[in-house]
């Protein structure tokens, strides 16, 4: 009895190399789709024919139960044994088998793509649709992406490790690098897994295009950071001649004014202009080279401090500014200038940096250049600096002494030139200074045992300069000390004169004296007190009387102003001021004949009552009814001390002094 059997096709996985995906067959097909067969059919019997692409093969799955019952032989499938209707059901599963034998494809293995300085981060630089892989395979693929370039690493990278979109992550600078190159990956497995794998790289060449990012830099300039992407500029300076107009552009320092467009590829132009500093409208700069002149003089000696921007014509908002410091000062009439066209010295070698260059004709004398000029008195130019123009073993203090820079190593003559410079007028002036460098003679001062260099003389100048300061200190204390009361005296008998009142014992005025007859000034032999603390004392010029009864009758303590003194004190100033004459005391306890040309004030203890002559004994209570207190005497202490310099020479003491 015939029977047919049903053959179920199983998918067949081709394991072929495709290098055109457009180009893909279909691999196989079987002249009959639904083939049938009799029982008890002999081996080898043919089911259908395979018709197999090139590059596929066509295998019988070994895992199916009734994969015994068929065998392919060539394009044939066969029976391997009789079947039997009434026993065998089979089920027929044909599987084509994929193995990974081909690599994936990009669309361009090579390529070159430009980048904008000015890319703003995460941008995309080249699109997914560009760098696809295909894999003919049909397995995943799997993307990575380095660079190759050192310095660049962090820059680009891709959307993902299944999508090699690359996009940018930093911003670039075209300073740091103008170029890198990139390696992108394309594997079926991912990385590290032990299957094989097959890859595929493209090469990516990434160009960075300088864009306008920086504005003008001024120049010189120093840079502020590592990238040097930052640059900034000193101040100008220059100098204009009080009421002289300058007919030519202004010389200035460290140069003319001049800004450049960092952006050097593109190169902008620049325009210069005045935004600041010359309300007069005095300086004005030339908008394309940036040379600074004068519109009219200057007639003031202030300076002027000018701002100068520097803008891009393509572009306003890059701008900058630089000060620019005009000095207004004097005409000089003449340059300076060296009256020796030669400077000759002498420097053994192996001296420490910084020691003294001699006079060649002079050992022990340093080698010191100076320039002249005409314009200042004695041709001493104040405003002159040197230095070394062309050579680094040598430099010049400011005073013009030439100081090794560096340790010399050998003998040679070497030549130099030295400049000095008018810091005010910017004049400079030149000469020429050989040096003879020698072998240390036995007798010659070496670099350990010469031990003065600039710094040194610099140390003990301030030395002596301290020491000298302490000198006048003590020497001003001790002239304090010792005239100390000459000075006081003449002081306050100055600010006395100045002042109205000032310092007058208003009681020696001469109306407020009371008259003395000469009878008055006759010292009485008797006569007691207590104690005198308060005594006369009036000028030693005469004064008239009055009358007969003021002439008879006592003098009143209120008459003239009493004072308290330091016996001592007053002696000692009397020995200051007459060292060559007697000072003698005017209290005396017993009467003196002998000399009648002293007059002195002399007291008994007791009243002798047969005495003839008429003794006026003053009591202890006069000294009470003192019409000044001892304050006030204490108070005008300091008057009577004054007066006493003026009146030494007239008065000889206290008490009435003789006609």
């Amino acid at each position: 009895m015939a029977v047919s059997y049903g053959l179920l096709t199983s998918v067949l996985f081709l394991l072929l190399f495709i290098t055109d995906i457009s180009a893909q067959q279909q691999g196989c097909s079987v002249s009959d789709s639904e083939p049938s067969v009799y029982e008890n059919n002999s081996p080898g019997y043919v089911l259908t024919t395979i018709h197999v692409d090139s590059g596929f093969t066509v295998t019988i799955d070994p895992t199916s139960q009734d994969a015994k019952f068929f065998t392919i032989q060539g394009s044939e499938l066969q029976l391997t044994e009789s079947v039997d209707y009434e026993s065998n059901s089979l089920d027929i599963l044909v599987t084509i088998l994929n193995e990974n034998d081909n690599s994936p494809v990009f669309k361009q293995t090579n390529l070159t793509q430009v980048v904008p300085e000015d890319t703003k981060v995460n941008a995309t630089i080249i699109a997914r649709e560009e760098l696809t892989a295909s894999d003919a395979d049909l397995d995943t693929i799997f993307y990575e992406l380095t660079t190759t370039v050192q310095d660049t690493e962090g820059y680009f990278a891709i959307k993902g490790i299944n999508n090699p979109e690359i996009y940018l992550r930093r911003a670039l600078d075209y300073d740091k690098f103008k170029l890198t190159t990139l390696m992108l990956y394309a594997r079926d497995r991912p990385v590290g897994s032990s299957d094989t794998t097959n890859t595929a790289t493209a090469t990516i060449n990434i160009l960075i295009e300088q864009s306008d990012t920086k504005p003008p830099w001024f120049l010189p300039c120093t840079f502020i950071n590592t990238d040097n992407n930052i640059c900034i500029s000193s101040p100008y300076t220059g100098r204009v001649n009080i009421s002289e107009v300058s007919k030519e552009p202004l010389i200035l320092e460290p140069g003319p004014i001049y800004a450049i467009d960092p952006d050097y590829t593109i190169n902008e132009r620049i325009v210069y202009s005045i935004v600041g500093g010359d309300t007069d409208k005095v300086f004005s700069v030339d908008a394309d080279t940036g040379n600074l002149t004068m519109n009219k003089a200057v007639t003031s000696p202030d300076g002027f401090l000018l701002q100068v921007m520097a803008t891009q014509v393509n572009n306003i908002q890059k701008y900058s500014v630089a000060s620019v410091e005009i000095k207004v000062v004097n005409k000089s009439e003449h340059p300076p200038y060296f009256e020796n066209k030669i400077y000759s010295g002498r420097v053994s070698v192996g001296l420490a940096p910084r020691s003294f260059v001699f006079q060649a004709g002079d050992p022990s004398s340093p080698l010191m250049i100076t320039a002249v000029d005409d314009d200042f008195p004695g041709k001493v130019n104040p405003n002159i600096e040197y230095y070394i123009k062309n050579s680094t073993d040598f430099i010049a203090t400011k005073d013009g002494f030439i100081l090794t820079n560096v340790v010399l190593q050998s003998p040679e003559t070497i030549t130099v030139e030295a400049v000095g410079k008018d810091t005010v007028s910017l004049q400079e002036a030149s000469t020429v200074i050989v040096v003879e460098v020698t072998h240390a003679t036995a007798g010659a001062v070496t670099s350990s045992d010469k031990a003065y260099t600039a710094q040194d003389m610099a140390i003990l100048g301030g030395i002596l300069a301290a020491l000298l300061l302490l000198a006048l200190v003590f020497l001003g204390v001790m002239i304090y000390k010792q005239y100390r009361k000459p000075v006081k005296y003449l002081i306050r008998k100055k600010f006395s004169k100045e002042i109205p009142g000032g310092f007058q014992n208003q009681s020696y005025k001469r109306d407020s004296l009371p008259d003395v007859s000469t009878k008055e000034h006759e010292t009485p032999e008797n006569g007691s007190v207590g104690s005198v603390t308060h005594v006369l004392k009036q000028p030693a010029f005469p004064l008239p009387s009055s009358n007969a009864e003021e002439m008879n009758s006592p003098p009143k303590p209120s008459v003239a102003s009493t004072i308290t003194f330091d016996q001592e004190e007053k002696e000692e100033e009397v020995e200051e001021t007459e060292p060559k004459k007697e000072v003698k005391s005017i209290l005396k306890t017993d009467r003196n004949m002998a000399d009648d040309g002293y007059k002195a004030v002399w007291f008994k203890t007791s009243v002798d009552p047969e005495a003839r002559e008429t003794v006026e004994v003053i009591e202890d209570n006069a000294v009470d009814s003192d019409d000044e207190s001892d304050q006030d005497m204490q108070e005008k202490e300091e008057e009577e001390e004054e007066e006493d310099y003026d009146k030494n020479d007239d008065h000889r003491g206290l008490g009435v002094s003789s006609a």
